[in-house]
């Protein structure tokens, strides 16, 4: 039994090589992340895709799968449109060194091919600034490619063609130059990419792998109208009014953006004074309408005074030495009555001719 299943492991192996491809060996360093992209056949697109860590195939652990959750530590994702799984690895530390990226066979034996990860606490021997770039269409990008051993520098997309350093080529139509710009470091300059120019791509020197990926994407462009002569001469022939309105200099439409722009903050300050002019009027009109309600109540409270009539009676007994004989039992009362038409200020101010005296004698 072990020797047919390990003839099988064999043959699984040999399999994988030809259905998987990936990097090889790549220089990271401890505590950092690192994304691995594996290509698989069109035959397998639909397939499970999972990331095994050890380094048998025959005892290696399932780290992540495609139809399970991911984990802090290990992540998996499907480009099912490239057919290129890529899995990541997180918080690396000296014991994560040797994985297998492998699509899942139902009945049948699984396919896959390994990698191994060099863990380092220094300055990984291979690396670049980002393993992510993003470009646009028809533009150029450049990646810089760090290195401290030794070998050959060059640069390749993920199971496709390569260039050598210090030549130029292509690489699936898009045209590729690799310089030795300085000490340790070779340039990789990417002219005139096309969609098609997404992808994986590794930075490469001697036996270590850098995996790259590069997105190309549609830059927004703007349209700019033009007028060839400022004069417009009728024909006898049709006219595309379309284009004769498109054909607008730019000096009128800057004109008419100015005018409106003008316009615009002749409206606002309009605005501001009608609602200045608005509150004033509001604040007038509440003050004159509270003066007239204190004038009404003054007006009252005077009217009322006036209709007032003040009258003293004062009652008095002559002395005995005042009496005479025939008025000795005779009481005297007095009352004066005032008739009041102003205020206290006027009632100081008043004559006699205001005041009615009368004499009352009781018999």
């Amino acid at each position: 039994m072990d020797v047919p299943l390990r003839v099988l492991l064999i043959v699984t192996g040999l399999t994988g090589i030809r259905s998987i491809t990936t990097v090889s060996k790549v220089s990271v360093k401890a505590g950092d992340s690192i994304s691995i992209p594996c290509l698989y056949d069109s035959q397998y697109v639909n397939h499970v895709k999972y990331l095994c860590k050890g380094r048998s195939w025959s005892s290696c652990d399932y780290a992540v799968k495609t139809n399970q959750r991911n984990s802090k530590k290990f992540s998996i994702a499907d480009n099912k449109t490239q057919r290129i799984f890529t899995v990541t690895v997180n918080d690396l530390t000296d014991k994560d060194t040797d994985y297998w990226c492998i699509v899942e066979i139902n009945n049948g034996a699984d396919v896959g091919k390994d990698f191994h990860l060099s863990v380092t606490r220094g300055t990984p021997s291979l690396t670049v600034d980002h393993q992510d770039i993003t470009g646009f269409k028809g533009d150029n990008i450049t990646i810089n490619c760090y290195y401290s051993n030794p070998g050959e520098m060059k640069w390749c997309r993920l199971g496709s063609s390569c260039v050598a350093t210090r030549s130029s080529g292509s690489i699936d139509g898009t045209r590729v130059t690799i310089n030795a710009s300085g000490p340790n470091v070779f340039t990789v300059t990417m002219s005139g990419l096309r969609t098609e120019s997404s992808g994986w791509y590794q930075c490469v020197k001697g036996d270590l792998q850098m995996p790259v990926h590069v997105t190309v994407t549609e830059q927004a462009t703007t349209t700019t109208v033009t007028d060839t002569s400022n004069t417009f001469t009728p024909t006898p022939e049709l006219v595309n009014l379309t284009s004769v309105f498109a054909e607008t200099t730019p000096t009128t439409a800057q004109g008419e953006q100015h005018s409106v722009s003008f316009d615009l903050k002749m409206i606002i300050i309009a605005l501001s004074v009608l609602t200045f002019t608005v509150m004033v009027a509001l604040f007038i009109w509440f003050m004159l309408k509270r003066h007239k309600q204190t004038k009404s109540a003054s007006s009252a409270m005077t009217e009322a005074e006036e209709e007032v009539t003040y009258s003293n009676v004062k009652h008095t007994r002559k002395t005995s030495s005042q009496r005479s004989t025939a008025e000795s039992d005779v009481d005297v009362t007095y009352s004066s009555v005032v008739s009041m038409r102003q205020l206290n200020a006027e009632r100081v101010e008043a004559n006699d001719d205001n005041v009615t005296y009368s004499t009352l004698t009781k018999h």
